[in-house]
């Protein structure tokens, strides 16, 4: 299969680029699309057979449901059979934008998407290019990122092609992501607002919009031991996602201490190792490569991604990461560095 690439640099090219997008989407096909978080593997959420194309090309398991994403209030009540007024407050506060909400699902939404699940995952996003080609198709669509399962997310339009060239018709270039890392989880299911996965919308703002929300707990780990409910519920709950082909460690140092003998104890050669860092800065000279991130949470969540891509061309041993800050604007950001780091 070709694999097209379409930029969206001036409104002549955009206009051509949504007419397409759409007219793959209307046939059944899949397609990545710029978003705000990361680049999405959008189909129509009501073909049931792209739907299961979504999953196909990705190899993703059964049980990690899709995020349904809408343009407008009015894609709503073919989602969901009520919207509650602790969605409504949600809504206002943080849409369009990087939140995601979990509710009961409508009957009309296909248990391919929701893994089996009664509840539903939705996002209105609000990347202009995808809210337009929502509007223009007039129906929801099923996107999750745009990369092979358990691999890096992609933030721009040629790392997508890195992974999925040949396996999809159309990429539609909008740049790098300004999120950068993907959306926040928050499930309203239940008595009190649950966060599931964290994001760049951390649990303070959350608070700000209800103070009885909470994160997730996960007492048994993600790993083997979590239940199958609480891995399925979500997306991105796997204990090893978001991950570099290279093996990655989270540590912690400081200015005084020898960056250099750390490799070591992972078996790795210095000179085959590459660092990011915020921080403490260790001697570009002793390590393959290292990466600079800019020390705070918004910087660093856009850059994240895109460096560890950086990285893995050059086929490290190992790849080390400083550890981030123990506070709720970084809980999204520690998150996906937990996962990508626990083969």
């Amino acid at each position: 299969m070709k694999t097209d690439v379409l930029p969206i640099d001036n409104p002549i090219r955009m206009h051509a680029a949504v007419q397409k997008a759409v007219a793959l989407l209307d046939q059944g096909a899949v397609i990545a699309l710029p978003t705000e978080t990361v680049y999405g593997l959008a189909a129509d959420a009501m073909n049931t057979d792209a739907v299961k194309s979504i999953y196909a090309i990705k190899g993703r398991p059964a049980t990690n449901p899709l995020i349904v994403h809408v343009a407008g209030r009015s894609m709503l009540a073919g989602c969901v059979p009520s919207w509650p007024e602790v969605a409504e407050r949600f809504l206002r506060a943080f849409w369009p934008g990087p939140l995601t909400l979990v509710l009961p699902k409508a009957a009309g939404i296909s248990s391919q998407i929701t893994a089996g699940l009664d509840s539903v995952a939705l996002r209105w996003p609000l990347h202009p290019f995808m809210q337009r080609v929502i509007e223009t198709l007039g129906r929801p669509v099923a996107a999750p990122s745009a990369n092979l399962a358990n691999q890096l997310s992609p933030t721009s339009a040629a790392q997508v092609l890195a992974q999925l060239k040949g396996r999809i018709p159309l990429i539609v270039d909008g740049g790098s992501a300004s999120v950068g890392i993907e959306s926040t989880v928050l499930d309203l299911c239940g008595e009190y607002p649950v966060v599931l996965r964290p994001g760049m919308i951390h649990l303070e703002s959350l608070r700000a919009v209800d103070p009885n929300t909470t994160p997730r707990q996960a007492t048994q780990g993600d790993g083997p031991g979590a239940s199958a409910e609480a891995a399925c519920k979500s997306p991105g709950l796997h204990q090893k996602h978001y991950a570099p082909s290279a093996p990655m460690r989270v540590i912690r140092w400081n200015a005084s201490e020898s960056l250099a003998r750390f490799p070591a104890r992972f078996h790795a050669n210095a000179h085959k190792t590459c660092v990011l860092c915020h921080e403490h800065l260790p001697d570009p000279a002793c390590f393959l490569r290292v990466s600079v991130i800019p020390s705070d949470p918004e910087a660093y969540a856009r850059a994240l991604y895109a460096e560890l891509y950086a990285c893995d061309r050059l086929h490290p041993e190992l790849i080390l990461v400083e550890s981030v800050p123990d506070t709720h604007p970084w809980d999204g950001i520690r998150d996906r560095l937990y996962r990508a780091s626990s083969a």
